[in-house]
């Protein structure tokens, strides 16, 4: 029996499963993950996150500030500490089950599942973005990955932070000019293919992942078996407003 911060009562027991390895249907996906959108796949799909501090946020600083005027050692006290950590045991929950559903509707749809390695704590020393990048659990997403992969018997791979995935045309693979943040949407000067940033760096990211070594242990490290097809044959490109 566990019972924690926030009052709650858990049963906790240990049993022993046999490996569920899921057959090899040789799918690969990439995923860019960003803060307006959590998840863009390298298929088009766009996931959006819950983002459950963003929305609790105002209630928390309240509760926690009704705590600080508390007299220590009082009821009052203790009966608001609890409602603090119940704010907060919500906020945990909400995130963690959004991510392992998401995760493991990934895990369950592709043999090679491909993400990049972002500099997730370099990020959170900008004031700006820090609260958003935390709420978003990005590195708790990527293990999430990892684990089931390995799990299930699926290749999960990280390329790196260097590749030029914002960058690079996924359809004739010139390479343009750093793009700002702003930028989101753009036209290739070399093809002519006009892109959503997001899908496009998604697309970068799972051709890349073929050239990367998986990183779950229990299919070793050896090259994707799942077949990495161009972007122009795996995702229609954007037609060109007018």
């Amino acid at each position: 029996m566990i019972k924690d911060a926030a009052d709650r009562h858990f049963l906790s027991f240990v049993v022993e499963v046999q490996p569920q390895t899921l057959p090899n249907n040789g799918e690969s996906v990439g995923i860019d993950l960003g803060i307006a959108t959590f998840a863009t796949l390298s298929t088009g799909e766009k996931i959006d996150a819950p983002k459950p501090l963003k929305k609790r946020l105002k209630r928390l600083k309240k509760a926690q500030r009704n705590l600080s005027r508390k007299q220590k050692g009082s009821k009052r006290r203790e009966k608001t500490r609890k409602r603090v950590a119940k704010i907060q045991a919500k906020i945990k929950d909400t995130r963690t089950d959004f991510l392992h559903k998401l995760s493991t509707k990934i895990v369950r749809e592709n043999q090679t599942i491909v993400l990049e390695d972002l500099n997730t704590s370099g990020m959170v020393k900008n004031r700006k973005l820090s609260r958003a990048i935390s709420d978003l659990e990005w590195r708790y997403f990527r293990d999430m990955l990892s684990a089931k992969s390995d799990k299930y018997g699926r290749d999960f791979r990280i390329i790196s932070r260097w590749e030029p995935t914002s960058q690079r045309c996924s359809c004739c693979g010139n390479i343009g000019g750093k793009k700002a943040l702003n930028v989101r949407e753009w036209e290739c000067l070399f093809c002519g293919t006009f892109h959503d940033r997001d899908i496009n760096a998604a697309i970068n990211i799972k051709v890349a992942g073929g050239q990367s070594e998986t990183l779950n242990g229990r299919v070793g490290k050896r090259k994707t078996t799942a077949k990495v097809a161009a972007s122009c044959e795996a995702l229609t490109p954007l037609t060109r407003p007018f």
